[in-house]
Formats: structure tokens, sequence, C-alpha cells
């Protein structure tokens, strides 16, 4: 698959409902999402939720506990926030969430481009 020019969300491709789609992502994140998170993270403007404070700070709150646990799930540590504001540990926390999260999608999604 072409990571980079495939806009369809990855829910809606085939084999995308086997997916892990965590809910703390956008619904409608794409190949081309991941593609451009696994080069610059999420902070490059590749997946601003997690870096406007106002959005991170939401999505911390309704889904923070699984954030938290996804990461220390991949890497057994939290990243340091000492010194941070709340809305800054929440983009710190869920940047790293979703670049571990895009990490692990590339190669899923260029399996299903074999694959097909």
């Amino acid at each position: 698959m072409d990571l980079w020019n495939t806009e369809t969300p990855i829910r809606l491709l085939p084999g995308g409902d086997d997916m892990d789609l965590p809910r703390w992502l956008d619904d409608d994140i794409s190949p081309s999402d991941v593609a451009a998170i696994c080069q610059g993270g999420c902070a490059s403007g590749a997946y601003m939720p997690a870096v406007t404070y106002h959005q991170a700070l939401k999505t911390m709150q309704d889904h923070g506990d699984d954030v938290l646990q996804y990461i220390e799930g991949a890497v057994g540590e939290l990243p340091s926030v000492n010194g941070q504001s709340w809305g800054q540990m929440a983009c710190t926390y869920l940047s790293a969430a979703v670049e571990l999260w895009a990490y692990s999608m590339e190669s899923q999604l260029e399996e299903i481009d074999e694959a097909a």
C-alpha cells in the first residue's frame, strides 16, 4: 500500500475491522496520517489532536487511563513530564501513545497491500 497516498480511513480498508484502533484516536485516521506520524511525529503537525492543548486535554479526560496503559504496555514506563502544565502533559502523553500506535500500524498497513 502506498501509505502516503491513501486517505481512506483505516477502519474502511479491507481488514480494517480487525485492526486495533484505540478509542483515543480520530475515527478518520488514514494510512497517510500514519506515514506522516512515523516520519515526523505528532509535533510535526502530522496529528494535530495530540498537540493542540484543548483537544489533547479532552482526549485525556475521556480516555486518559487507556492512553497511559497503552504507553506503559508498549515501553514499560511513562515519559517524564516534570515541570509541564496540564496541557503540556496531555500533549506529551497523547503524542507518545499516538506515535507508538502509528509505528506498530505501519507494518500492518504494508501487509494489507502485500496480501492484495
